[in-house]
């Protein structure tokens, strides 16, 4: 009996006037939600993270290969979220990822969760980059490079997803 993967969220680069923006497709689960069928408040944070893994994804960029090429991890130094509106069990949302700004070692993302075209919870990270001994360490140029392509100024790419 084949034994079922774990199907990829959707996602895919978009064009916007100023700016590249990310979008990655997630569907609302049962295991998302309360007992009421609303999503739980901290599963958005998951959704977030989900979005930048994919958005790092479709740049080139595997989290894994980051940490065993580059000694170099992504960590949440800090995350501010303002909830708009629920979302329920069966939603297909979108959490649209700009690049607000990057440091040597840092970067700040806005990412926006959206179901049908209106917001359900906008997000402001801030992440560090750091080492095996947990010390902030630079991005490599070329993971700043990709990244900025995302952010103001950034020429904004276009690709199809593929599952």
């Amino acid at each position: 009996m084949a034994m079922a993967t774990a199907a990829r969220p959707m996602s895919r680069m978009i064009e916007s006037p100023a700016v590249g923006s990310h979008v990655c497709t997630i569907r609302v689960y049962y295991e998302d939600t309360d007992s009421e069928g609303v999503v739980y408040y901290a599963n958005y944070l998951k959704f977030a993270e989900r979005a930048r893994t994919e958005m790092l994804r479709d740049l080139g960029f595997e989290q894994a290969v980051l940490r065993a090429r580059h000694g170099m991890s992504f960590v949440v130094r800090r995350c501010a979220v303002d909830y708009r509106r629920p979302a329920r069990l069966d939603d297909l949302l979108e959490v649209h990822s700009r690049i607000l700004k990057i440091g040597g070692a840092s970067l700040s993302a806005r990412q926006s969760v959206r179901r049908g075209g209106e917001d359900v919870a906008d997000l402001t990270i801030d992440l560090a980059c750091i080492g095996a001994n947990h010390r902030p360490v630079r991005m490599p140029a070329d993971l700043r490079g990709a990244l900025a392509k995302f952010s103001s100024g950034g020429a904004p790419i276009l690709t199809a997803w593929q599952p």
